[in-house]
């Protein structure tokens, strides 16, 4: 079902026109109901081209919004709110997508009771695959969640977290496409070195990681049994596989999420 508020984005970078693209492309939003703001003229005609209100500041942009959308690099956050502050009130419900800022932060620079939901999406939002996170703030209920939800299972998959696990999100799924476009990558050259055209090769091993994760996702069943069926006695799933145990694959992914957990824990500190 299509909604009906009006969503306004501060902050026009990246995840942010992922988010908008997708959103438009589920269907859930009209152009007609999105504005975003940004600094940068060549942003907002690149966002403009997508049919939305692209404007400079970023109290133009959320104007009649119901919803905002605080997509601003972390450090930009509290001078962000504070040129809203007097503009946002409890009627409306503030989004932060801004990674290692905790709900208390963008709550301290708005007025009491402005409910505040935080979440870790990710870039695959803007083909409706994204995976996301949301977590609440002191003041969002069950009706703000519910909305979150809504607004990002329409770009993928979403799921509700303590705060607390945010960290650990953004290590797993946030930075997520990184690590699974490095095993594209990997797994297209190893296709070419044994002959196959690079076109065909990147088709094949894109499409793969694609199917085996919705065999997962949709089986509700364990990877490992999945592996287990393709991997026969004596064949060649298994030589395959016996190679990435060797060369610690399995370790590395582990070490990588832990990696940018704490990066990301780096981050909030700060």
């Amino acid at each position: 079902m299509a909604l009906s508020q009006q969503i306004a984005f501060i902050g026009g970078g990246a995840m942010a026109e992922a988010l908008i693209r997708g959103l438009i492309r589920s269907g859930l939003c009209a152009p007609t109901q999105i504005a975003a703001s940004d600094v940068a003229a060549a942003r907002r005609d690149a966002l403009s081209t997508l049919g939305i209100r692209a404007v400079a500041e970023n109290r133009a942009a959320v104007e009649g919004a119901d919803i905002v959308v605080i997509a601003v690099k972390p450090t930009i956050v509290p001078q962000a709110l504070a040129d809203l502050r007097e503009g946002l009130e409890p009627r409306r419900l503030v989004l932060t997508i801004a990674g290692g800022v905790p709900t208390s932060d963008v709550e301290a620079c708005l007025a009491p009771g402005v409910p505040v939901v935080r979440v870790m999406p990710n870039i695959a939002a803007q083909v409706c695959g994204g995976a996301a996170a949301i977590a609440g703030g002191v003041a969002a209920g069950p009706e703000h969640l519910a909305l979150a939800e809504q607004l990002f299972s329409a770009v993928g998959r979403c799921v509700r977290v303590p705060e607390g696990m945010m960290d650990a999100v953004t290590g797993l799924s946030g930075s997520g496409p990184g690590y699974i476009c490095l095993l594209i990558e990997g797994l297209a050259d190893g296709g070419v070195k044994m002959g196959l055209p690079r076109d065909v090769a990147l088709t094949l091993a894109a499409q793969t990681l694609l199917g085996a994760a919705q065999l997962v996702l949709e089986s509700g069943e364990h990877p490992g049994v999945w592996k287990d069926r393709v991997a026969t006695p004596g064949g060649t799933t298994i030589a395959g596989l016996a190679a990435l145990e060797a060369r610690g694959v399995r370790g590395a992914l582990i070490e990588a999420v832990e990696a940018a957990t704490r990066r990301s824990q780096e981050f909030s500190k700060k």
